[in-house]
């Protein structure tokens, strides 16, 4: 701007205080590429030195009046639901849509799969853009983008146009939880930091049970539209709420570097076919599709050449002798041993209930209850957070999963939605619990570390959320189909048809449509196949009784795991003190 002004002044020989020199700068400064720079730009803000940032990329701290407070809170938990329904509306109604959109399981499983694809990665840069450019530049750029993104869905007509979109929103939805971490920590005193951020990491888990409870009504208005627009309000109630509430600007400083790209590119591809292949494997079958062994073949090379790279850097992207470490190694075994188990609640209890006949409507106060337990884990995990004890809270979590499925193990084809309320319950209250005081955990030890560890932490945690929940899915899936099978075996090898049980069933059910088919042969073929529909239901329902016993031994496994850690430090620390 200031040559621009230098050659005008020069060139018509006058004082910068003529009227050209006026008008120069008056189109200078009203350029639109100035006014979007001035839009992006971050406001001075002169912190106290107990309110400056804790590191780059991160607000301040400064001290709020109780009406902003309260502001931040509501956007908080606004942005935290944005953020959670951004992929709960699709996941929780793959079927529904998949009848609207015409594809079959395994296309339109490819919908939720892809938002994994592209969202489990993107914090790694994400974070870094935090640290470059400033907070007010990277809420505005990807909250704006994930608003438009969500607008394009509603012009999606087609199978490839809906994949394409999915995974673009994906990456703009990734800042949504991390703003709503931010939001709900500026609503409390710098005291209660800790507890806030056990409600900010929680908010987002509490939009999958809420996204069950009224969905179904969104979608008996006009198929698969009102999900978009539900969730185009949000995103434009967010955009305004960050435009109308600012946060405390960050401390900038210098952080990208030319290999964290082709890391980025290495780690983000090999992830991103790992959550195909577990996102998908169970739909197209293991070794029936071929593209999972060729998905597989080029993400393990990809992710071991990214980790070769990181461990030889100085400033690496992730820390990977860090990451190796007996603590952060522990940590992984035991969330994501969490996640797997936590998966009975999508694949489990709704999927039984599913084969026995049950809709929606029949598990409104089902969901009611989930949710309502969501919420109170969520809120009993913030109130009760002791960073001292760190594993209490995930031995209480898988505790209460273990008990709660061996409970759910003996359920029959006579098991409706009222026998799962308390059990449910109790899972949806174990799923919100732990995940706070995890997130604490993995935090503390980066921190002690020093700041550079703090987005290697980040990453393993998105990873181990997002890849343990679609693992969990995948193994427990596949568990029931193959115990599905065997058991159908079973069942079908026991039936004999001289035996006169079998016979009057047959009978029986012949006579139940002789009012409406008048041939014998025919009625005689039915009563036959209502025979193997009850023998596959019944096959279905053991296979699931199997699952949920093998849910609650990978939970005790895991307590026990635990509780032996616990036991080997304090014994560790008693040999310490009498030394």
């Amino acid at each position: 701007m200031l040559q621009t002004l230098f050659n005008l002044v020069k060139a018509r020989g006058r004082k910068p205080g003529g009227d050209d020199a006026r008008r120069e700068i008056g189109r200078v400064r009203s350029s639109p590429l100035a006014r979007l720079k001035a839009f992006l730009r971050e406001e001075e803000w002169a912190y106290a030195p107990h309110e400056a940032p804790a590191i780059p990329g991160s607000p301040g701290s400064p001290a709020h009046p109780v009406s902003r407070r309260i502001a931040y809170a509501v956007i908080g938990v606004l942005l935290g639901l944005t953020a959670g329904f951004g992929n709960a509306m699709v996941a929780v109604n793959t079927a529904m849509l998949g009848g609207s959109l015409g594809l079959d399981p395994a296309e339109i499983n490819w919908l939720p799969t892809v938002y994994v694809m592209t969202n489990v990665s993107i914090n790694l840069l994400l974070i870094k853009f935090r640290q470059q450019f400033g907070l007010r530049p990277f809420a505005l750029i990807f909250l704006g983008l994930y608003a438009l993104l969500t607008l394009a869905h509603l012009f999606v007509h087609d199978f490839s146009t809906a994949i394409m979109v999915r995974a673009a929103s994906g990456l703009a939805a990734a800042p949504l939880s991390t703003f709503a971490l931010y939001y709900i920590m500026q609503s409390v005193p710098p005291e209660h930091r800790m507890r806030a951020v056990v409600l900010g990491i929680g908010v987002p888990q509490c939009a999958t049970p809420l996204a069950r409870l009224f969905s179904p009504d969104l979608l008996s208005m006009s198929q698969w539209r009102p999900i978009y627009l539900f969730e185009l309000g949000l995103a434009i109630l967010s955009v305004a709420a960050v435009l109308a509430f600012r946060l405390p600007p960050t401390n900038r400083q210098p952080a990208f570097e030319r290999l964290d790209f082709l890391t980025f590119a290495l780690f983000a591809g090999s992830m991103a076919l790992f959550a195909a292949v577990l996102g998908l494997g169970r739909y197209v079958w293991w070794t029936q599709a071929a593209w999972i062994g060729w998905a597989l073949f080029a993400a393990i090379p990809m992710l071991g050449i990214a980790l070769i790279i990181e461990s030889g850097r100085v400033n690496p992207l992730l820390n990977t002798r860090w990451l190796a470490s007996a603590d952060i190694v522990r940590f992984t075994i035991v969330t994501v041993m969490a996640r797997i188990v936590l998966s009975e609640q999508t694949v489990g209890a709704v999927g039984l209930l599913n084969v026995l006949g049950q809709n929606t409507d029949q598990m409104q106060v089902l969901f009611t209850i989930v949710a309502i337990a969501s919420i109170a884990g969520v809120l009993v995990s913030a109130a009760t957070l002791d960073v001292d004890r760190p594993a209490h809270p995930f031995m209480l979590a898988v505790g209460l999963v273990a008990i709660a499925a061996f409970v759910d193990s003996h359920a029959t084809s006579l098991t409706r939605a009222p026998q799962f309320y308390w059990t449910q319950a109790l899972i949806a209250f174990a799923t919100t619990f732990f995940l706070g005081p995890a997130l604490l955990f993995g935090l503390t030890r980066a921190l002690k570390e020093g700041t550079g560890h703090i987005i290697s932490f980040i990453a393993l945690f998105g990873i181990i959320n997002s890849m343990g929940g679609l693992g969990g899915t995948a193994l427990l899936g596949t568990y029931q189909v193959v115990r599905e099978k065997a058991n159908s075996a079973a069942i079908v090898e026991a039936i004999d048809p001289t035996d006169p049980i079998v016979q009057a069933r047959l009978q029986a059910g012949a006579t139940g449509i002789s009012h409406v088919v008048g041939d014998q042969v025919y009625r005689t073929a039915e009563g036959t196949a209502l025979l193997a529909q009850t023998a596959t239901r019944e096959a279905n329902v053991l296979a699931y009784d199997d699952v949920f016993r093998l849910i609650a031994l990978l939970a005790a496994l895991t307590f026990v795991y635990l509780l032996g850690l616990l036991v080997r430090r304090a014994l560790r620390t008693r040999a310490e003190g009498a030394a």
